[in-house]
């Protein structure tokens, strides 16, 4: 399952990379500049862009806080090194005490 989220975490990554990449450069920022011309109006695809990299950013929010979720339930099962320690200690032969 933790697997399968990851590779949907990485997926929605690069798609929110792409979908940020193509939004329209307002200050010299990262915006490849791909001309809009052959689309019905450049506002219309700028609010579509908007949504769709909102809708892309929450659901990569959300898949990354399920792994971690589901990360912390697997690590709460094993236990401390202090007490896997103790453990492989108190299996060694003990040493008598002198009287």
């Amino acid at each position: 399952m933790e697997s399968l989220l990851i590779g949907i975490n990485i997926t929605l990554a690069i798609i929110l990379v792409i979908s940020v990449l193509l939004q329209k450069s307002e200050g010299g920022a990262l915006g490849l500049g791909v001309s809009q011309d052959n689309f019905t109006s450049a506002r219309s695809v700028g609010s579509f862009l908007t949504k769709f990299t909102a809708i892309i950013a929450t659901l990569f929010i959300i898949c990354s806080i399920a792994i971690v979720a589901i990360s912390r339930d697997e690590l709460r099962e094993t236990q401390s090194v202090l007490e896997q320690q103790e453990e492989e200690n108190s299996n060694l032969p003990q040493i008598p005490q002198s009287k």
